[in-house]
């Protein structure tokens, strides 16, 4: 077993002040796989002061200093690339295959998008000819506090580290401690970059200990979280004493809208993208919403993908699905399963237990439930696990109203061969993001919703700007700047 608990603090790996061991749990086995710390307010308070202390240097770093410093990251992590996604698998239950193609390769498709965004950042610039002498310039907010989970773990180190280093500002990173270990790599690769001290610091906690520690701390000037909704409504209170930034991304109940005249492609390529990482994903297409002319043919296909899904151990090889990331969370699956038997919903594969050949880990079966009616506990509420509910429409308007018809607004999506229908429903989905007919967003688009789902734009020159401050100058002599260059 790992022995982990220091944190990083100051560009040195220090000890906690007062130890509080947390096992952190292999979910194939349910056995215990590495010991961290979790911090104390001492520990949350010498590395904001560290953040603090290293603030004004590396804003005032110039902007080509600090893309090199962060670009040289990546030469980090491509050296360590394996040891990297075997952590994430380890801890979170991804299979190692999935870690190393999908999830360990977030860090550098978000850093090299962040970079090439960063390039167009105007730092100054004048407020317009109808204002002579008025400027705006964008500067970092400060000391920030990032609090990220454990389901997507390096994706959302990336998308909150990665842009608030280069925007100027420097950082404590609470990671999830369910799956702290790839954030202690990261760490690492941070300061082996060169990243100077003060500007990245992680102190492992919980969210009631250094989660509400950050969110309340004076001398943090904003918060990026990204987890639960519930979990984000006391960090935006917590918050709210000390008037800080809060920017959220948090849960979701996506809404996929499968028309009659949709691709061959389109059940199949619904059901794995639900199941993919195991159903642990906010923008996980959890509502797949058919028209009723081919509902039955599509339930009937959407059985066959899900029953060729395997389940195995993380650590295995291959393209099966693994477990979910601990015990409560697999409890909680359970529960939700039940709770569709027990209302009324139609279970077509899947359902309550392990699956067979399993008596350990936590692992679930691919479930789906067919003839799910708007209102169902399990057509309102977020699952996070491996559970589809299939929900007839007899017109566009009507995939509309139940689309639409949710608390959550991340990620909606479309499988249609008509192009002018796929506009409309563009418009029509409150959503942050909309995907259409498997299309991936675009390089250096955003991820973020509206509603229950948070307000954050993570990627792009969006994420940027979320850790920039625009301030308005007069008589500024823009001559003077002209002469420096």
């Amino acid at each position: 077993m790992l022995t982990k608990r220091q944190f990083y603090i100051n560009g040195a790996w220090v000890n906690p002040i007062r130890p509080r061991d947390h096992e952190v749990i292999n979910s194939s086995t349910e056995e215990p796989c590495a010991v961290i710390s979790l911090g104390d307010q001492a520990d949350t308070d010498a590395a904001v002061a560290a953040a603090k202390a290293a603030f004004p240097a590396w804003a005032a770093t110039p902007p080509a200093e600090r893309a090199r410093l962060v670009a040289a990251i990546l030469d980090q992590y491509n050296a360590r690339l394996q040891e990297f996604a075997e952590s994430i698998s380890m801890e979170m239950g991804a299979p190692i295959d999935f870690a190393l193609s999908d999830q360990a390769p977030c860090l550098p498709w978000h850093t090299r998008n962040f970079l090439k965004a960063f390039s167009q950042i105007e730092w100054l610039r004048p407020l317009g000819p109808q204002a002579p002498g008025s400027a705006v310039m964008m500067e970092p907010i400060g000391v920030v506090g990032l609090i990220t989970p454990w389901n997507w773990p390096v994706n959302q180190i990336a998308l909150k580290a990665i842009p608030a280093m280069l925007a100027g500002c420097t950082c404590v990173l609470k990671p999830s401690e369910e799956s702290p270990l790839n954030a202690m790599l990261f760490a690492k690769f941070c300061h082996d970059a060169g990243i100077p001290p003060g500007v990245f610091n992680l102190v492992n906690g919980d969210g009631a200990g250094v989660g509400t520690q950050l969110s309340t701390h004076a001398d943090v000037e904003m918060i990026s979280f990204t987890g639960s909704t519930r979990a984000g409504r006391a960090i935006s209170k917590a918050a709210a004493e000390t008037l800080k930034r809060v920017t959220l991304e948090l849960g979701g109940k996506g809404a996929n809208l499968l028309f009659a005249d949709a691709d061959a492609k389109a059940v199949e390529r619904s059901v794995r993208r639900m199941m993919e990482n195991t159903g642990q994903s906010c923008n996980a297409p959890s509502r797949l919403l058919v028209e009723r002319s081919v509902y039955d043919q599509t339930v009937v296909k959407a059985v066959q993908v899900a029953e060729s899904i395997k389940v195995g151990p993380a650590h295995e090889p291959g393209p099966h699905i693994g477990p979910v990331v601990n015990k409560r969370q697999w409890d909680q699956i359970q529960a939700y399963i039940q709770k569709g038997i027990d209302e009324g919903a139609r279970l077509v594969t899947g359902g309550t237990g392990l699956p067979e050949g399993f008596n350990r880990g936590f692992y679930v079966k691919p479930t789906i439930f067919a003839d799910v009616t708007p209102g169902m506990t399990i057509e309102r509420e977020e699952i996070f696990g491996p559970v589809l509910c299939i929900i007839p429409f007899d017109s566009e308007a009507d995939a509309i109203r139940i689309a639409n018809d949710t608390p959550y607004g991340l990620t909606n999506y479309v499988q249609t061969g008509d192009p002018a229908r796929a506009n409309r429903l563009g418009h029509a989905l409150r959503s942050g993001m909309v995907e259409m007919n498997g299309k991936p967003r675009g390089a250096g688009s955003f991820f973020g919703g509206v509603k229950q789902s948070g307000r954050a734009r993570e990627g792009g020159i969006w994420g940027l700007e979320e850790f920039l401050e625009a301030k308005a100058i007069s008589g500024y002599d823009f001559g003077l700047e002209d002469a420096a260059e």
